[in-house]
């Protein structure tokens, strides 16, 4: 059982890494058509059907691009789709959510002390809550409000505002964060898959047809592009925030969620107007520099951060408690470890509990057994340099403590 938690965690870091990758690619693909479209010159010289031009170098070489905004009058012989990146970035980071929230769901999805629900039920609500945000979305898009560009997203930051509320009266702070993550990834993916490529499609069709493409088409698909182009960067932050306490587990972190869209606004604002040629509004940095300034203040109050610990030992981890070696075990860990991993670290320069893991009562290190024994058992990855000394008899004392309980489940 226990080569059964090493092949998971290296799955784990599979997964990761192809998610990482493919959203490098989404992402970067993103960014770079956003700065093209918004840069693109009307000159007299272009084609029938032309919106505009750019010419870029890159790699020793020029280029000239051109873009239709419809369609070109007949069809290139070869077209580059770009689609893959984003649907393997849904898809790896749909893995990733299985493997560590799904599998994980009685350390890393529920807080009994948010809401006191079955292990079934948060993937359940997780799941439905993905699938009704795209609905909900995309319901939105297509109804009257949806003609007005600004009046829609106002509507729909007030939406996102709201899962973030509701996702933390439901799962862990970590969670929670990482499922207004899935749920913005979920719209923007959808969007690709269910509007924009789609529509590319039809006009495609159409001009293998001969048929005069419908204007609407492209219009639907740049709205949804609009929002993809404006939502990325708190995607970003929420994918990486499960490496911060101070960001999810704090009693205002749905709030800090609204303000991380706010900074995402103000930042894409800054981009897209300088590559538009229309200036540089510093003003966007300024009120983004005082929106994390705000993120930092909230992270403080109250001073305990909250949702991750639990008083009592789950069910599942009590064999761990019960160990013949967890005396011994929770002897090393009270040495080499709990001077940071502490409600009040006593180590010099660290204020909070490293990702807010503490690990000073018999719950807390039984809840924590596979990870004490990946870090700190079958690695060396902590203590961190083995600043506290950590002997090998300590490392193989944590080995045999979690193989052994592994073991008597067998």
């Amino acid at each position: 059982m226990y080569e059964f938690a090493i092949a998971w965690e290296w799955l784990a870091f599979a997964a990761r890494w192809l998610h990482v990758v493919t959203a490098i690619a989404w992402i970067g693909s993103s960014f770079y058509f956003i700065a093209l479209d918004l840069g693109l010159v009307k000159r007299d010289h272009l084609p029938p059907g032309a919106y505009g031009e750019e010419w870029q170098v890159h790699g020793g070489g020029f280029y000239h691009i051109q873009k239709y905004l419809v369609a070109p009058t007949t069809m290139p012989e070869h077209l580059t789709w770009f689609k893959w990146e984003s649907y393997m970035t849904w898809l790896s980071g749909f893995v990733m959510l299985c493997i560590v929230y799904y599998e994980g769901a009685d350390l890393f999805l529920i807080d009994r002390h948010v809401l006191d629900i079955s292990a079934t039920t948060a993937i359940v609500i997780s799941l439905a809550s993905l699938g009704v945000g795209w609905v909900l979305y995309d319901l939105l898009c297509k109804s009257p409000i949806g003609k007005n560009t600004w009046g829609l997203m106002a509507l729909l930051y007030v939406v996102l505002v709201a899962m973030a509320w509701g996702y933390t009266q439901v799962f862990t702070g970590r969670a929670a964060f990482l499922h207004l993550g899935a749920f913005t990834a979920t719209i923007m993916s959808a969007n690709v898959f269910f509007i924009i490529i789609p529509n590319q499609k039809i006009v495609v069709a159409d001009l293998i047809a001969g048929r005069t493409p419908d204007p609407k088409l492209g219009a639907q698909a740049k709205q949804r592009s609009l929002h993809n182009n404006y939502l990325t960067l708190p995607v970003i932050f929420f994918m990486l925030s499960n490496h911060y306490p101070l960001a999810f587990a704090t009693a205002f972190n749905w709030v800090i969620a609204a303000l991380v869209f706010l900074m995402g606004v103000t930042i894409r604002h800054w981009f897209n107007t300088t590559h538009a040629r229309k200036g540089e509004p510093i003003w966007t940095w300024i009120v983004t520099v005082i929106l994390f300034i705000l993120i930092m203040w909230l992270s403080t109050v109250p001073k305990v951060l909250t949702g991750e610990a639990q008083a009592e030992a789950a069910p599942a981890f009590k064999r761990f408690a019960d160990n013949a070696h967890f005396p011994a075990v929770k002897d090393a860990i009270s040495t080499r470890c709990s001077m940071c991993h502490a409600a009040e670290p006593a180590y010099e320069g660290v204020v909070r509990a490293p990702k807010g893991v503490i690990l000073e009562s018999d719950a807390e290190i039984a809840a924590l057994a596979r990870e004490i024994y990946i870090q700190a058992g079958r690695s060396h990855a902590m203590p961190p340099g083995n600043i506290t000394d950590m002997t090998a008899d300590e490392r193989r004392l944590v080995t045999a403590w979690f193989e052994s309980a592994v073991g008597e489940t067998r």
